[in-house]
């Protein structure tokens, strides 16, 4: 049971790092057009993330697919700047319409667990309890990817609903923030050729 909460708590302190904010801001924005009501449909897009996050870290431990580093790092704040895009320049009802959505949010998250692929095959025990260690981790990042969008739904609640905040400008100030963290996030890690 100590190693299942280990790995857990890697997982969900993975995702609140403060030292790397990548998921909080994807999953920041990826809430940011939605209210409680829709809640379900976030659960999905989250666990669709987990699942991409955790096929790449799956991938990288077996050394099945490697990718240079580098491109990783600079992949991953170009993914929350796309999503920045699809909530700047369009509306709700055709950003999250259709099953592009979740191509999408399986690709970005196979992205971000590129990004933590390394470091956990140096932490993980042996190859036969590594898939074991791999969703204890996994569900320790759904957890917490579970406690920032619960989050932003109470801020969108708090902004929109008590507020009264106009929903449009709410989400083009919120996501501009978020946009211009992963343009600086995209500058500093430009990978040298």
């Amino acid at each position: 049971m100590d190693a299942f909460w280990f790995y857990f708590k890697l997982g969900f302190d993975h995702v609140l790092d403060i030292g790397g904010l990548d998921h909080f801001y994807f999953l920041i924005v990826l809430s940011l057009p939605f209210m409680f009501r829709e809640w379900r449909k976030l659960l999905l897009w989250v666990s669709i993330f987990t699942l991409g996050h955790t096929l790449s870290l799956l991938v990288t431990h077996f050394e099945w697919i490697q990718i240079d580093g580098k491109w990783v790092e600079f992949l991953i704040p170009v993914t929350i700047g796309v999503s920045c895009l699809s909530v700047l320049i369009t509306n709700k009802k055709t950003v999250y319409k259709g099953r592009w959505i979740n191509v999408i949010t399986l690709f970005f998250g196979t992205i971000h667990g590129f990004g933590f692929g390394r470091y956990f095959k140096m932490i993980t025990i042996a190859d036969e309890k590594a898939i074991v260690s791999l969703l204890e981790f996994a569900v320790g990042v759904e957890f917490a990817q579970i406690v920032i969008v619960l989050a932003m739904l109470l801020v969108n609640l708090l902004g929109i609903g008590i507020l009264g905040l106009r929903k449009e400008k709410w989400q083009w100030v919120i996501a501009a923030m978020v946009l211009s963290q992963a343009l600086l996030m995209t500058i500093e890690n430009w990978p040298a050729i």
